[in-house]
């Protein structure tokens, strides 16, 4: 084992990637590390991080950003893209993953993990989810997923890993098709996110089980041959949260992969939620990491410990990256790349270049209770305690148009603040969408029509107040500790966490009008 100095050893925060950063898949490229995680009905889709010391991360692109590599027309929040696995062999970058709502599972390429990246490679036959690629010593691939078990489903979940060859050139399924696994447990439900590794002498095989909620765990099998004999770790799961209660900060432990430093040492990111406020986890599931030690030829996670640290130091120089900006102004011609859209963007939904250094967004019929791509930017929420604001200049001419700012959980659950026109009365107000019912939480009225306002969201925990202004330095309440538990997971169900952006719609009407928002901010609450 390498010893690093202490000067250069990199601590960390778990998680490392705060938010809706659910099932990381992670590989390396010489020094650097490369990582991807789900996206669902966003777009775009899978977004790329790098890294030199695994706890610094900066995205450098979004893998899937053409509607012609992702089609997410009418998908569910829940649904769209899900785990996706990031490889790289010879030069090239694999990223392979699933669109659940449109064609299955596909590979895409690219030798620059910024991007550009391929159209999608639909692999034919291959059934499931959670697919990933493994090349063997031997130069050939193979395609791995998990699928509903072959010889009949005996129970919801009852599903296995399968394994097949997979002709690069043709990206083709050839070959016989092989089970490897069906889990740990006996019954074990959603056996999924399987990883496979050559090291050393045996092939190690990786999973998920015991689904996505309290259960989730981390189990993993070897094997001296590819194809079958595979035994599970006898000290299995070998990371879970699952005895430590639904009380515990951290919950949902599950979908891991492995990576190898340069210097020899192992770590495995994964993801787990952090509910606050009680028993509600509205940032969905994060990215963790955690340490990797081998012993008797088994992988053991944070040895002494055996769960996840909220601080703790890798053994790798830290390499730091710029801190992503707290305020957009939207001064150049193309929004950042953490921003995201649901579903696939209407061609004409937003401008940055008609009203410079603003972004215009039109009024579009769709709105946020469908599963349209509705007039909505969004980033994601990353802290429990948070401030989002935005400078609005928008008139409403007809009741039916709105505009403001929202957090979002899906298309049944989401709480925003909206410019609005009650009979001739200028308005902003506060309105829940919750369970396919609405609430006016309150209203203010606003003195004449002039076009400027400004508003703001602060969360404290699961309390969500809404203030605006006239002149950008007083501001005035609307609403205060709207309760939020209800954007949660375990209240609105499904994958994602919540999102944070500015919206406008014309409520199933028509309209010339446009939003512009001069700038939007967003960050912690302390």
């Amino acid at each position: 084992m390498n010893h690093a100095n202490q000067h250069e050893q990199c601590t960390f925060n778990n998680p490392i990637m705060p938010g809706f950063y659910p099932d990381p898949s992670v590989c390396r490229a010489g020094d650097d590390f490369y990582l991807v995680t789900s996206t669902f009905a966003y777009f775009p889709g899978v977004p790329i991080f790098h890294s030199r010391d695994l706890v610094h991360w900066k995205q450098i692109g979004n893998v899937l950003n053409r509607a012609s590599q992702l089609n997410l027309q009418g998908a569910g929040h829940s649904q769209g893209i899900f785990a996706p696995t990031l490889r790289y062999h010879e030069g090239l970058f694999y990223m392979i993953t699933t669109n659940v709502s449109h064609g299955g599972n596909f590979v895409v390429t690219a030798t620059d993990p910024a991007g550009p990246w391929s159209d999608p490679y639909f692999i034919e036959g291959a059934e499931g989810i959670d697919p990933t690629i493994f090349f063997d010593e031997d130069g050939k691939a193979y395609y791995l997923g998990t699928r509903p078990c072959s010889e009949g489903v005996r129970y919801n979940g009852n599903w296995e890993v399968w394994l097949r060859e997979l002709d690069l050139g043709s990206m083709k399924l050839v070959g016989d098709s092989y089970v490897l696994w069906r889990g740990a447990m006996v019954d074990v439900i959603w056996p999924e996110g399987p990883h496979l590794y050559k090291i050393g002498d045996y092939y190690y095989l990786m999973i998920a089980e015991g689904g996505t909620g309290l259960n989730h765990a981390v189990t993993i099998a070897r094997s001296s041959t590819l194809t079958g004999g595979y035994v599970g770790n006898p000290n299995n799961p070998i990371i879970t949260h699952r005895h430590m209660g639904k009380h515990y900060p951290v919950i949902n432990v599950g979908h891991a992969d492995l990576v190898e430093a340069p210097n020899g040492q192992w770590f495995m990111v994964m993801l787990a939620s952090r509910p606050y406020g009680g028993d509600f986890s509205n940032l969905g599931r994060e990215t963790f990491i955690a340490s990797v030690e081998w012993e008797d030829g088994w992988p053991v996670v944070n040895r002494g410990l055996g769960k996840l640290e909220e601080q703790g130091v890798l053994n790798l120089p830290a390499v730091p990256v710029a801190p992503d900006l707290r305020c957009e102004h939207f001064d150049r011609d193309h929004l950042g790349l953490q921003w995201m859209f649901l579903r696939n963007p209407q061609e004409d939904l937003y401008s940055l270049t008609e009203r410079k250094g603003y972004l215009r967004l039109k009024l579009k019929p769709q709105t946020l209770k469908e599963l349209e791509n509705s007039s909505f930017v969004c980033v994601r929420q990353r802290h429990m305690d948070y401030v989002a604001a935005t400078a609005l200049e928008f008139v409403p001419q007809h009741e039916y148009e709105t505009a403001g700012l929202v957090v979002i959980q899906n298309d049944q659950y989401h709480v925003r603040i909206e410019r609005a026109l009650v009979g001739e009365q200028q308005v902003l107000r506060v309105m829940t969408w919750l369970g396919g019912e609405e609430t006016k939480v309150a209203q203010a009225e606003l003195n004449g029509d002039a076009p400027r306002v400004y508003i703001k969201m602060a969360a404290l925990g699961q309390q969500l107040s809404f203030y605006y202004s006239t002149d950008g330095s007083e501001y005035h309440l609307v609403a205060g500790q709207v309760d939020t538990t209800c954007l949660s997971t375990e209240v609105a169900g499904g994958f994602v966490g919540c999102c944070i952006g500015m919206f406008s719609s014309s409520n199933g009407q028509s309209s010339n009008q446009a939003a512009d928002f001069d700038w939007f901010e967003y960050g912690s609450n302390e």
